[in-house]
C-alpha cells in the first residue's frame, strides 16, 4: 500500500532538471497491430532506465487517457535524456526507426513529446494528502511550510 502524506507537501531541489512528458495518441483502436508494437516498445526502455540509474531518469508517472498512455518523466539534464534517445546501444533509436517505417505518416498511430528545461526557484507544486508523487518523489519530498508555504513563496516572487 502506498503511505499517504498527511497535509501539504511540496518539492525541494537546487539543481536544474528537465521535464519530459511522452505519450502515444491510438488513431484507430482496431489497428492492433500497429499501436500494440508501439507500446510496447516503452517497456524494454524504462527497464533500462529503472536499472541503469546513471542514465539519469529521475522519476516516471505513468497516466492513460482516452487516446492512449502518457508518462510524465524526470531527468537530471537534457544531456542525460539526449544520450539516451540517441545512443544505439539503449534501446531507443531501433523502434523509432520501426515506428517510422511500419507508420511513418499514416495516421493510425501518434506520438508525441514535450520537454521542459527548469532551473531551481522556477518551479511551484503542492501536494495534498498525497503519496510521494511526481517532482516531490523525483527530488526531495518536503513539508509546504515556511518558505514554502505559498505558490509564490516557492517560486520566489516578491509578496504584493
Amino acid at each position: 500500500m502506498t503511505d499517504i502524506f498527511k497535509g501539504r507537501y511540496t518539492a525541494r531541489t537546487d539543481q536544474p532538471f528537465v521535464v519530459f512528458l511522452i505519450g502515444m495518441r491510438i488513431n484507430q483502436w482496431w489497428r492492433f497491430n500497429k499501436w500494440l508494437p508501439v507500446m510496447s516498445a516503452m517497456s524494454p526502455m524504462l527497464v533500462t532506465l529503472f536499472t541503469k540509474r546513471e542514465k539519469g531518469l529521475l522519476h516516471v508517472e505513468f497516466f492513460w487517457n482516452f487516446s492512449g498512455p502518457l508518462l510524465l518523466q524526470y531527468w537530471r539534464s537534457f544531456e542525460d535524456l539526449e544520450n539516451f534517445a540517441r545512443n544505439t546501444e539503449d534501446p531507443h533509436l531501433e523502434p523509432w526507426k520501426r515506428y517510422n517505417q511500419q507508420i511513418g505518416a499514416d495516421g493510425t498511430v501518434g506520438i508525441w513529446h514535450e520537454t521542459y528545461l527548469m532551473n531551481p526557484d522556477q518551479y511551484e507544486c503542492v501536494y495534498g494528502n498525497m503519496p510521494k508523487f511526481g517532482l516531490a518523489a523525483a527530488t526531495e519530498h518536503v513539508k509546504a511550510v515556511g518558505r514554502f508555504e505559498t505558490a509564490r513563496q516557492r517560486l520566489g516572487v516578491n509578496q504584493r
